[in-house]
């Protein structure tokens, strides 16, 4: 954890009593926002790039959190890197990737689509193409939120973990199988972006057209293989969330917790929401993993 900028580490985590008492459950709420890139992604990402060679040229895709946070890295180790999003992208992420000095090309419909992009660039090229959920260092940079989990006052009954291409759920449950084998580990999806939820349940890849959800952070069209194969073992059951709930769900944190949670980092309470008789009386712990909205979405949803 030393190569990490202390920055992302430690993060609060506390028993939320009025929203806990809204949901009906003790909820432990895990907040991942107040860094300067509004999200859980540096962990993995200073692990990844203290690690690169020096002169690198770096290549990734990303919805947003992940290129500024590979960004953010970059900068401080003096690496070039080039980011590939596509054009429907949420602003404020493209505009803060940008000023942390991050080469941003938009390409595509979709997060999938910029991605296929921007390994075939980074392959003709002969750069560095890094992959959230592949390279094991965004794994293992997500596993201190678990360890820090591990340090709260009394185990958590379940730890509700947004599912987007598996790394913050892999990291994060290879350490809670390890070390607290009875807290109850769920994934929770975006019923408009179900295919990791799906493939999980099938046994197989299973990709979509499409998808449909304001949660641009988990929105995941074509699954990670490997990742499906990390997650065997250590999922305990799956939530898919209506639009509806997720929008409840960041309501809820604004106003019982005062926290501004964009639609990725909301999925652990929309899960609550859809299904009560899961969590009453337990202690339920979610992370809120990124609160990058712009003005006129918090305008809207909050």
């Amino acid at each position: 954890m030393r190569v990490i900028d202390p920055v992302f580490l430690n993060t609060p985590q506390f028993v939320c009593e009025p929203l806990g008492d809204r949901l009906g459950a003790r909820l432990a709420l895990k907040i991942e926002t107040l860094n300067p890139i509004r999200s859980f992604k540096g962990r993995g990402t200073d692990l990844l790039v203290s690690g690169a060679q020096d002169g690198v040229r770096l290549v990734c895709a990303s919805a947003g959190n992940f290129g500024q946070a590979m960004a953010y890295s970059c900068r401080r180790k003096g690496l070039d890197l080039t980011v590939y999003a596509s054009t429907e992208a949420n602003a404020l992420k493209i505009e803060r990737m940008r000023a942390l000095g991050a080469e941003v090309i938009l390409h595509g419909e979709d997060f999938d689509a910029a991605k296929e992009e921007a390994r075939r660039v980074a392959r003709e090229g002969g750069a560095r193409f890094v992959e959230d959920s592949l390279d094991v260092e965004t794994l293992e940079g997500a596993g201190t939120m678990a360890l820090e989990w591990l340090r709260f006052p009394e185990p958590l009954d379940v730890l509700l973990v947004p599912l987007g291409n598996g790394a913050m759920f892999n990291g994060v449950a290879h350490v809670m199988k390890e070390r607290s084998p009875d807290t109850e580990m769920v994934v929770v999806q975006a019923a408009g972006a179900p295919a990791m939820v799906e493939s999980w349940r099938a046994g197989r890849k299973i990709e979509h057209d499409r998808i449909d959800t304001i949660a641009d952070g988990i929105g995941v069209r074509v699954p990670v293989r490997q990742a499906l194969e990390d997650m065997r073992g250590l999922v305990d059951d799956a939530v898919l969330v209506s639009e509806d709930s997720i929008l409840e769900a960041m309501r809820l944190l604004h106003r019982h917790a005062g926290v501004v949670s964009e639609p990725s980092g909301a999925v652990g309470v929309a899960a609550m929401l859809e299904h009560p008789e899961k969590s009453r009386g337990r202690l339920v712990g979610t992370t809120v993993c990124g609160g990058n909205l712009t003005p006129e979405q918090m305008r809207v949803w909050l």
